[in-house]
């Protein structure tokens, strides 16, 4: 196992040549590819790599066949540029970023609309019961005596 720092080191430098080494790939089928996110296991020997793509499922399809295809060749300059004994597999994970951000604004927008509807419908209305609803049966005995003593003041 090695330490978590440099696991995190080598996944951001696998991220970084991956991202750079894309550009030197000359399939036709590669979209316009951002790599968003690298991982790697501890003991070195996998990497997962996370990318998007601009454009529809087609255009992402046909991006992740011509990463695959290139993988061979990734996986040999990014294992030669760490310095590893054994170059780490690679494998690519579609990160749908855009859908995920759609989907949070719509789950906000509701959100919002129904806070909207609850403040209209708060703005008129009132109290079921009484406006001190913790009032007991003794605050309403101490009352009673208590205008029983201020009548018989007023008489007296």
């Amino acid at each position: 196992m090695s330490d978590p720092a440099k696991t995190r080191r080598h996944a951001e430098r696998v991220r970084e040549l991956v991202a750079s080494l894309v550009r030197e790939i000359k399939d036709p089928r590669l979209g316009m590819l951002t790599v968003t996110d690298a991982r790697i296991t501890g003991d070195l020997r996998e990497a997962t790599v996370f990318y998007t793509v601009l454009g529809d499922p087609a255009e992402q399809a046909s991006t992740a066949a011509a990463l695959e295809s290139a993988k061979g060749m990734l996986r040999s300059r990014v294992g030669h540029a760490l310095g590893l004994r054994h170059s780490p597999s690679l494998t690519f994970v579609l990160d749908n970023v855009q859908t995920h951000v759609k989907e949070i604004d719509d789950l906000l927008a509701q959100a919002k609309h129904r806070d909207q509807e609850v403040q209209r419908l708060a703005a008129g209305a009132k109290y079921a019961g009484d406006s001190d609803p913790y009032k007991s049966d003794d605050d309403e005995i101490e009352d009673d005596e208590a205008e029983r003593v201020g009548a018989r003041e007023d008489h007296g």
